[in-house]
């Protein structure tokens, strides 16, 4: 697909004049009749949704700055003004907050996607390598967002994040400094968060240009994982529009009510209770932890002792996605063909969810609580530490120990020649299908 001829023919004059200068709707036009493989089910509906949430956050991001203020003094009241004030202040403040989580919620589901059926492997690994960038730049910019209420919360998880820049040896006590702005979190971090805050989603915009870019060169992967020859795109093939604009949309539709029950109806679901009291750095808060979709890295982070290792480790833990594509040694991309993967990855999903728990508790918090005393486990072993240390043992043998070896000695299913293939048969237990080509294979 990546060779699909434009079949776009400008109609009116202004067209043509536009066609022969800007063919941005040669672009669009050619987008909307990309051969799409024709079996995509509805986990591929959720590159539309970050698309959405992207210029949710973009557009109330840009109402609420004007009216925010960027000191220390005044950052707090200010959220307060817009939330009591402004017209329409306080539903423009929780889709932006809100946003922010349904943001993290599609693009979680979005990797995990992508992750199962093997849309990393060739020809598809710039596209996955600058998905991975988008996401680093998300969590950047929610880190920065975070701060800018100006809560308890906000300014102490500032305090707690950026004095991990000054573990980096050489380097980390210049860079800190220069992050913020001086020796101690003040107006000139605050000054510095915002303005990064406002431009990092417009960098992330360009971004998804590329990631797009690259998703039209390369093709789009499909549940089978198998490549579609020129001579079966006919047949394994339908424009993406209106077949799939529709899917999207359906699937948008439901996004949108989610999102709008949290709005609406529990808007501080997600957030926590110390950020509306003015941030204060005489008075620690009893538990500092970040928001949820950062947890499962902050549990990682504490997992280590030695607070360099740990800023290592949690940045080794998305640093490693960028490499994914060359530790996968399987042939076959989708795991509907590898059982011995997919438990594997069922197991992941699992740490996944158990690191963002661990996150959001005390490191020495009992596991057991209550049972403890009927369970032979010293106390030193019985904590959310030494759980959150297995978990991050299993995330990182995942990629490095687990996915390569499993790639080399795991016999897969047998795959079929085609997409229309299990369709026909019925499902996807191809009881007579050839073992599949050099071609079709990952």
């Amino acid at each position: 697909m990546s060779d699909h001829e434009s079949t776009y023919v400008p109609k009116t004059g202004v067209e043509k004049w536009l066609d022969t200068r800007l063919p941005i709707v040669r672009f669009g036009a050619d987008y909307m009749s990309l051969p799409t493989p024709k079996n995509l089910n509805y986990w591929w509906t959720f590159g539309g949704i970050l698309a959405l949430c992207l210029v949710i956050q973009i557009a109330t991001g840009v109402i609420l700055a004007m009216h925010y203020v960027p000191n220390t003094e005044m950052a707090f009241a200010s959220v307060e003004r817009i939330m009591r004030d402004v017209n329409g202040g306080d539903l423009i403040r929780y889709t932006h907050a809100n946003g922010a989580s349904m943001f993290f919620i599609a693009v979680y589901l979005h990797m995990l996607r992508g992750l199962y059926y093997g849309s990393y492997k060739a020809p598809r690994e710039m596209i996955w390598i600058v998905g991975c960038l988008i996401f680093f730049l998300m969590i950047a910019t929610a880190f920065l967002g975070y701060v800018l209420p100006w809560g308890q919360m906000s300014y102490w998880g500032a305090e707690v994040i950026t004095n991990l820049i000054g573990a980096i040896p050489v380097v980390g006590e210049p860079v800190l400094i220069w992050l913020r702005g001086g020796p101690a979190i003040d107006n000139a971090t605050l000054n510095r968060f915002f303005s990064l805050h406002y431009l990092l989603p417009f960098v992330i915009a360009g971004c998804v240009v590329l990631h797009l870019w690259a998703l039209h060169h390369a093709g789009q992967n499909n549940p089978v994982g198998i490549l579609i020859p020129k001579d079966r795109q006919a047949k394994d093939t339908v424009p993406f529009h209106p077949y799939f604009t529709v899917k999207d949309g359906f699937a948008i539709i439901l996004f949108l009510i989610l999102f709008a029950v949290f709005v609406f109806f529990m808007p501080n679901a997600l957030g926590h209770a110390d950020n509306y009291i003015p941030a204060n750095p005489l008075v620690t808060p009893a538990h500092i932890v970040p928001e949820w979709y950062m947890l499962p890295f902050y549990a990682i982070l504490r997992a280590v002792p030695d607070k360099f290792g740990g800023v290592v480790a949690m940045f080794g833990a998305i640093g490693v996605l960028f490499v994914l594509p060359w530790l996968d040694t399987s042939k076959v991309r989708s795991m509907r063909y590898r059982p011995t993967m997919r438990t594997f990855f069922v197991i992941f999903v699992l740490v996944g969810l158990i690191l963002g728990w661990c996150g959001a508790q005390l490191p020495d918090a009992p596991v057991i609580g209550t049972f403890k005393t009927f369970i032979l486990i010293d106390g030193d072993l019985n904590s959310y530490l030494w759980l959150t240390r297995l978990a991050t043992l299993y995330y990182f043998a995942f990629f490095l120990i687990i996915m390569p070896l499993v790639g080399l000695r795991e016999t897969p299913k047998s795959i079929p020649a085609t997409i229309s293939e299990p369709v026909l048969s019925g499902g996807d237990a191809m009881t007579a299908a050839a073992p599949a080509s050099p071609e079709t294979k990952g």
